[in-house]
């Protein structure tokens, strides 16, 4: 969580985040220990994706799943447990993910038919998962 407001917070202005934002608004993510059981940096880019959409106000596509390790200067690195994020994804009716091109051999693990499902967008940058999940005005 850490990692992605602080990507937020240095690239504001790239992100068309309002001018002083961060500074009119407390913001606090939290990721309580119980629940869904979690490890691991994977949300990063979704972390980021809300940040951004929190303070943008354009909304995040809701047809889609997305996972990633967010870095401090927008990289988007590999996670664990793709094929598991991905059947989940399926049992829910999405069947648009959001992965690190890192991890486009994970893929391979799943038989054809479950690849077929679903339409995969491999991504590099902080920029191109922005690119994918949020709705601009007007469309």
């Amino acid at each position: 969580a850490a990692a992605a407001l602080t990507l937020a917070r240095a690239n504001a202005a790239g992100y068309a985040i309002p001018d002083g934002w961060f500074d009119r608004h407390l913001l606090h993510i939290h990721v309580p220990a119980g629940g869904v059981p979690k490890d691991g940096p994977s949300a990063g880019v979704t972390l980021l994706a809300a940040i951004v959409s929190t303070a943008t106000g354009l909304p995040i596509r809701h047809n889609l799943a997305m996972t990633g390790e967010i870095t401090l200067r927008g990289d988007v690195l590999p996670v664990g447990g793709v094929k598991e994020k991905i059947l989940a994804a399926l049992r829910s009716g999405i069947d648009r993910i959001i992965l690190p091109a890192a991890n486009r051999t994970d893929i391979d693990e799943l038989p054809p038919r479950v690849r077929r499902q679903a339409t995969f967008h491999y991504v590099r940058t902080a920029e191109e998962v922005l690119d994918l999940v949020l709705v601009e005005k007007g469309t």
